[in-house]
């Protein structure tokens, strides 16, 4: 398959700008007349929706530790089929990723410069100015000579405060052979609203999200050259495009399978719904805060998100609660991550949820983060007892006043304890471990298969 060609939006660091950038510049191709893909590195789930909004299509995610590295490139030519250009946003710093302290490689397990290596894309670096001068020229020369597997094609300026400024910093890039692409002004009103994970879900944040979208379509397109950008894109990616239907066997019956969503269950990735429908299951997507479950449910899915953030109105919907609580109980397959888990426990910030886990959950005073190598505990609608499993945490909520129950998953801590997380009452398996459908696609088809064996032994007689 002819692979499109790509730009790696990238960074020293974190907080440089990279979403302004990549999303304002998705929009600016978009409207300059290209089909564009857009893409992000690692497991996040709020960037794609700012993508998706700037594209006119899915944001999707490269994760080579979540998918496997072999899926990398699939996965990619899957996302950009359709398009003549794809643009994908980095993580944290060029080189950050995984942190293995065994690992001697120049590039991390899940950086944006791994990602980069495998599409063969050059690496447009965005720097943010402030504070930056002549040494500049140092900095770039150490990013653009570590690994000589990553090519800069690039640099865009950011937040830069004068003309003065940005000559300076011109010269500087000049001095070490790297073409500006643009220099953008400093615009503080351009800022996204954002809470304890990042910036708020282009769902939550609504006819305003558009409106940012918007504005950095605008900045992008009135101070960054993107013919230039354009010219740069260039991916030698090879191979056949991941196909959710070679993936899982579809059941014949079309099970029903109710996907929670709206501004409380925003975490999700485009390959999950992809590969429900592959293997057979009828889709559907409800809000929790109104709605009621889809008629003939016979499966559901609680993803992530914030509903920390809309306890009071998740609360209020007492009939669903009350519905899931009694079809839990008579084994409705369940997979809740994250925010499923909160929903499922008995109050969450003391406001009742389903009930569904003897627990309770509150906001707690830090964030938990990272990749974790963990195994099943116990068989479930998705997995066996045993199945290894790499997943990601993110969160700043706990459990507390946890009764006994069997947990879903163990894995080694960072300083080597043992933990055990996670819930699996009936037929349900909430954790706070998030997890790609497309790295465990298995697990999707055995849940669609739980699904239909629930629709069938539940039909009317």
């Amino acid at each position: 398959m002819v692979s499109t060609p790509a730009v790696v939006i990238a960074a020293p660091a974190s907080g440089s700008g990279k979403t302004t950038v990549a999303t304002g510049l998705i929009g600016a191709l978009r409207r300059a007349g290209h089909r564009v893909a857009p893409f992000k590195v690692g497991p996040d789930y709020i960037d794609p929706g700012y993508h998706g909004l700037a594209a006119g299509r899915p944001g999707r995610n490269l994760d080579p530790v979540l998918v496997g590295a072999e899926r990398v490139l699939p996965l990619y030519l899957h996302g950009s089929a359709d398009c003549d250009l794809a643009v994908v946003e980095g993580v944290m710093g060029l080189f950050d990723g995984r942190i293995d302290e065994h690992n001697t490689e120049a590039i991390a397990e899940g950086s944006t410069a791994q990602i980069a290596a495998m599409l063969g894309a050059p690496v447009i670096l965005v720097v943010d100015a402030r504070g930056h001068s002549q040494s500049l020229a140092a900095l770039l020369h150490g990013f653009a000579t570590y690994d000589s597997g990553i090519r800069l094609g690039g640099v865009i300026l950011n937040r830069v405060g004068s003309e003065r400024h940005e000559q300076v910093l011109r010269a500087a890039c000049a001095r070490v052979g790297l073409p500006v692409l643009g220099a953008l002004p400093r615009m503080a009103e351009l800022a996204v609203p954002s809470r304890h994970l990042g910036l708020i879900p282009a769902v939550e944040h609504g006819a305003a999200a558009q409106a940012a979208v918007d504005a950095m379509t605008d900045l992008v397109a009135a101070h960054i050259d993107l013919a230039a950008v354009a010219a740069l894109a260039f991916s030698n990616a090879q191979g056949r495009s991941w196909d959710p239907a070679a993936e899982v066997t579809a059941e014949d019956s079309g099970p029903v399978v109710a996907i929670a969503g709206g501004p409380a269950f925003t975490f999700g990735y485009a390959e999950h719904r992809e590969l429900l429908a592959a293997a057979g299951a009828q889709v559907r997507v409800f809000d929790p805060l109104r709605d009621e479950l889809p008629s003939g449910t016979a499966g559901l899915v609680l993803p992530g998100g914030f509903p920390e953030e809309h306890a009071a109105e998740l609360a209020s919907n007492t009939g669903l609660l009350a519905t899931i609580a009694d079809l839990a109980s008579r084994g409705l397959p369940i997979h809740a991550e994250c925010a499923g888990l909160l929903y499922l426990t008995r109050t969450l910030d003391g406001h009742r949820m389903a009930g569904v886990v003897d627990a309770d959950a509150e906001f707690g005073p830090r964030l938990t983060l990272g990749y974790r190598d963990a195994v099943a505990l116990t068989d479930s609608p998705l997995w066996s007892a045993g199945e290894r499993v790499r997943g990601h945490e993110f969160h700043r909520t706990r459990l507390t006043a946890q009764n006994s129950t069997t947990p879903a998953w163990a894995w080694r801590s960072p300083n080597g304890d043992t933990v055990r997380e996670g819930a699996t009452p009936h037929r349900v398996h909430a954790s706070y471990l998030h997890t790609h459908p497309a790295g465990n696609p298995t697990a999707i088809g055995s849940f669609v298969s739980a699904a239909a064996d629930f629709a069938r032994a539940h039909a009317p007689a």
